[in-house]
């Protein structure tokens, strides 16, 4: 009996030796995002944009958790997050973005014009003769050189004197900065609007009264002037292996991120062409 409980004693004490050089546990993962904390329907700090609801799937598919450097997107944004170090992916970037490595496209959307539904303009197409009577809000970058394409389009089209120019980045001290060219449609400060598609449609689906949303034609203005645009994530230019990554969730969990996508009411031109075919 007594060898049989120091046996007992001496198994205990291996037991506690070696829980005292059991090995660290290893340390956490973290995805580190880049991010504009205001800047719906994209992202916010309380984390309720679409690229939100992607960073969130893409870390829970990781296993990591989700961190985020916070700075709003103007001039400067990826120079003081992705290339500061201080984060490692951004979400939601034009495919051919030159300042990341990008990804794959994940969805396609397209410039809309947006008009108010008792109005019955049924506007779609660049041609349109009633562009030059109307008033119609764009967005604006500020230099013509970097202008957006319904600017410039507007512009080759000789309608100049009718346009309204709209902030591109909106007025950020208030709480959704993109809302206000839709915002103008909606209260009849202008007769219709040509502007990106995700937060164009994203606010119409807010707005007070019936808007419609049609995407712009044609696609391409000629000599190469695109209306619609692959969007991609990015990473830092060398990180190769993050890009790989990522391009395997993507592929993975595509139909995931077009749920994501379709509850903000995302204009989809890859989606839509799939759905008619």
């Amino acid at each position: 009996m007594k060898g049989a409980m120091i046996a007992a004693a001496a198994a205990m004490a291996v037991t506690a030796i070696a829980g005292c050089h059991r090995a660290p546990a290893p340390p956490e993962r973290v995805l580190r995002v880049c991010a504009d904390p205001n800047n719906l329907p994209y992202s916010n700090r309380a984390g309720e944009g679409f690229e939100n609801k992607i960073a969130s799937l893409l870390a829970a598919d990781r296993h990591e958790r989700l961190e985020y450097t916070w700075w709003a997107q103007r001039r400067g944004y990826v120079r003081n997050t992705l290339k500061a170090g201080d984060c490692d992916v951004l979400v939601g970037v034009p495919t051919s973005f030159e300042l990341a490595l990008t990804t794959r496209p994940y969805y396609r959307s397209t410039y809309v014009f947006v008009a108010r539904h008792d109005r019955h303009l049924h506007l779609s197409s660049l041609d349109d003769p009633r562009l030059h009577r109307m008033r119609i809000g764009v967005q604006m970058v500020g230099d013509d050189f970097n202008n957006t394409p319904p600017a410039h389009a507007l512009s080759s089209r000789g309608i100049i004197r009718n346009v309204v120019g709209y902030e591109i980045y909106g007025d950020y001290s208030q709480p959704h900065p993109l809302s206000g060219i839709v915002e103008a449609v909606e209260r009849g400060d202008v007769d219709a609007a040509l502007a990106w598609g995700p937060p164009a449609a994203y606010f119409a689906r807010m707005s007070r009264v019936p808007l419609d949303v049609t995407p712009v034609t044609p696609q391409i203005d000629l000599p190469f002037l695109p209306f619609v645009f692959d969007m991609s994530m990015g990473v830092r230019h060398g990180d190769n292996a993050l890009r790989d990554e990522l391009d395997d969730f993507l592929v993975r969990r595509q139909a995931d991120i077009d749920a994501i996508l379709g509850s903000y009411n995302v204009p989809r031109v890859d989606h839509d062409q799939e759905s008619a075919s």
